[in-house]
């Protein structure tokens, strides 16, 4: 890219990156909202996406703890505090275990990891290495699919209630207030990029970054589809009947 973007100009280019890359287009994720997967399916994408959710404030951490601004780390440590909430039991974290605990699997095994797809672990391995390593102005911009993910968490939420009857509303209680935190989250730093990318080098990069982290986000469905609809899924990866709660276990 030689020319520099307006600011309106770069938003667009980042927003056409969400348009084409964002995993909303992604066969699993079709599949998923429109009632397609088997309950197999559904639980190991929950507990393999559990390996990223848990990431997402360890990722912050890094990004706060890179910034020497106090004006810009006050606003950002808190996503960590959306995640990791307040006290325990709280935030998207905990949130996200009720949606596995209502699956029947076990929190303990969900937690560990040890069920995950290797590509699952790989994913996440390499978007915090990214963020540690790139530039803050990448790092930050590396969150903008945050642009993205109100409309995939509408249409997710009301076709896995539509299709799903061992889904209920609260199983679903992470999605709840994500649309809310996200839309906060990505102008703030949409602000940030449009006010730091000022060479089209730097505009390059947002733009590169912003592709990376669509990328992450679609290898993972990738191994999901991989294992769990066309072939076999990893020696020790989840398969059905695995992770399951003690208490059901027992009953069986």
């Amino acid at each position: 890219m030689d020319q520099l973007l307006t600011e309106n100009e770069l938003e667009a280019r980042l927003r056409d990156v969400g348009a084409q890359r964002y995993h909303h287009l992604h066969p699993f994720q079709l599949r998923l909202q429109s009632g397609r997967c088997s309950r197999t399916e559904v639980e190991a994408w929950a507990l393999n996406r559990y390996l990223y959710q848990a990431c997402i404030p360890q990722k912050d951490a890094i990004i706060l703890s890179r910034m020497d601004d106090p004006a810009l780390r006050r606003p950002w440590r808190q996503r960590i505090v959306d995640h990791d909430g307040e006290r325990e039991g709280d935030g998207g974290i905990a949130r996200w275990l009720k949606l596995t605990d209502d699956l029947g699997l076990s929190r303990a095994a969900v937690m560990s990891g040890r069920f995950a797809l290797p590509a699952t672990r790989f994913a996440v391995i390499g978007y915090l290495s990214f963020v540690r390593d790139a530039t803050l102005l990448e790092a930050i911009a590396s969150s903008l699919t945050e642009l993205f993910s109100p409309s995939i968490i509408a249409t997710r939420t009301a076709g896995m209630l539509a299709n799903y009857d061992f889904i209920r509303p609260e199983t679903l209680a992470y999605f709840t207030a994500r649309p809310v935190q996200a839309k906060r989250d990505s102008d703030f730093a949409l602000a940030y990029v449009k006010a730091h990318a000022t060479t089209p080098e730097r505009q390059q990069a947002v733009i590169a970054a912003l592709e990376f982290k669509c990328a992450m986000l679609w290898a993972m469905l990738d191994a999901l589809e991989h294992a769990y609809v066309y072939a076999e899924p990893a020696p020790g990866a989840f398969r059905a009947g695995d992770a399951r709660a003690p208490h059901l276990v027992a009953a069986a």
